[in-house]
């Protein structure tokens, strides 16, 4: 998440185990029920507009065969009842990306830059394990340097292979099948989901739940995701926490690991302020607040409903918070440019076998 130019100065470091992600998935579980709840209580236009918020995309139709196997199917979890269809148990990856647009007067109050378009600046692949009781989030780096494979376009074409590229580019000439298909040439692991999230649409998400308490340990003075704070305590409103996701400069080394570092506590931050805010019990805000989620979502065509959505939230009702880890891609300074970093093998192969 960040508001700069993709050729401006980026150091990589070496891989960096981060905290929990505490609540992360339940979160969207909790989040998910909460939808239910509205249509089970006949809320019928606000279910059909709320599921008509979600975009998808056909990647598997896009990439065809041509991808790495499908991890192997198990049985479905047992179930009390009979009547009830199981929850899914066999391991999942999702590709979850947050997306920028660079354009327009709207993201220019958001903090953003002055570049055209939109990127892909955050990329994680979320490893559910089996049984889905534990669950491991591995972070790559957007200047990561790689071979970015040949993409079908939406108009028929593709685009030409292109070595020693920034990882993050793929989106930016091919949209979501393409950095789909970068990542499992890299990893050579197959994505089950993909899932996207708009940033403006986070922002709307923290104004939805009146904004989130964030403390920073140090001043932030950075006039390019326009954020101003002195150290401690600061009550964020949706264009502030945005800002506060974008920021590099002016902390640490300026680089992408203290980025990281902010975007962590933001996550925290947001995941306590929804657990304090008793949106079950509140149907105007929960609506203001799944009408956010689902207005900067886009998902692939296994995804994009609320029921296949709710699916895949009761399908972790049983992940504890605890048994959520983050990681980075472990990765070294690029030979090539002391800028870029590429994959630091055979650590990074090692990461991305575990997770098959």
């Amino acid at each position: 998440m960040s508001g700069e130019n993709e050729h401006e100065d980026e150091n990589g470091g070496a891989a960096r185990r981060g905290g929990r992600r505490r609540g992360l998935v339940k979160a969207a579980g909790i989040a998910l029920a909460g939808v239910l709840v509205l249509s089970a209580a006949g809320a019928g236009w606000a279910y059909w507009h709320l599921n008509h918020n979600i975009k998808g995309v056909d990647i598997d139709s896009a990439l065809g065969d041509d991808r790495p196997a499908r991890s192997g199917p198990t049985s479905a979890t047992p179930e009390a009842s009979a009547s009830a269809s199981p929850a899914p148990s066999t391991a999942l990856n999702i590709l979850v990306l947050g997306s920028d647009s660079r354009s327009g007067a709207e993201n220019a109050k958001l903090g953003g830059g002055d570049s055209e378009g939109a990127r892909s600046d955050t990329a994680m692949v979320v490893h559910i394990d089996e049984g889905r009781t534990t669950a491991t989030v591995v972070s790559i780096p957007r200047d990561t340097l790689v071979t970015r494979p040949s993409c079908p376009t939406p108009s028929g074409g593709t685009t030409a292979v292109a070595y020693n590229a920034m990882y993050n580019t793929a989106y930016s000439v091919g949209g979501p099948v393409c950095a789909v298909k970068t990542v499992e040439s890299m990893t050579d692991v197959r994505m089950d989901h993909y899932l996207e999230i708009d940033f403006a649409g986070f922002a709307d998400l923290v104004d939805a739940l009146g904004g989130v308490t964030v403390t920073t340990d140090e001043d932030i003075d950075d006039d390019q995701s326009h954020l101003h704070l002195k150290a401690g305590e600061h009550r964020l409103d949706g264009r502030k926490a945005l800002a506060l996701a974008r920021t590099r400069h002016g902390i640490g080394d300026g680089s992408d690991l203290g980025r990281i570092g902010l975007q962590q506590k933001l996550v925290k931050a947001l995941l306590d302020q929804i657990s304090a805010t008793n949106l079950l019990t509140d149907p105007a805000r929960l609506y203001k607040v799944a009408d956010a989620v689902t207005g900067s979502l886009t998902t692939d065509t296994g995804l994009d409903s609320l029921g296949e959505l709710m699916d895949l939230g009761r399908s972790l009702k049983d992940l504890p918070s605890e048994a959520v880890t983050t990681v980075m891609m472990p990765v070294v300074q690029a030979p090539s440019d002391p800028n870029r970093v590429v994959a630091d093998e055979p650590e990074a192969g090692d990461l991305w076998a575990s997770l098959k």
